[in-house]
């Protein structure tokens, strides 16, 4: 990374990451700080969950089991074999 890139993260409005975002490949350490290449305030991005652009967390899928009607499934079995 070329320095003159780097020297934006400091004088800007940046923010230094939080610890969710440790192990993140966007992150930038300048100056012995940390800055998230994407984010100005990477800690508004955790707020509501997880960062939608996380590189080392992903999310968890929940799966939800559906409880069928064992007369309603019997019928639509029944009906897909007569057509």
């Amino acid at each position: 990374m070329q320095t003159s890139e780097a020297a934006k993260y400091s004088a800007g409005p940046f923010q230094a990451v939080i610890d969710k975002c440790e192990g993140c490949e966007r992150i930038v350490e300048e100056d012995s700080v940390s800055y998230c290449k994407t984010y100005v305030n990477p800690a508004s991005r955790w707020r509501l969950g997880i960062c939608n652009f996380a590189t080392h967390a992903k999310p968890e899928i929940k799966v939800v089991k559906v409880r069928i009607n064992p007369l309603k499934a019997a019928k639509r079995a029944s009906s897909s074999r007569r057509s």
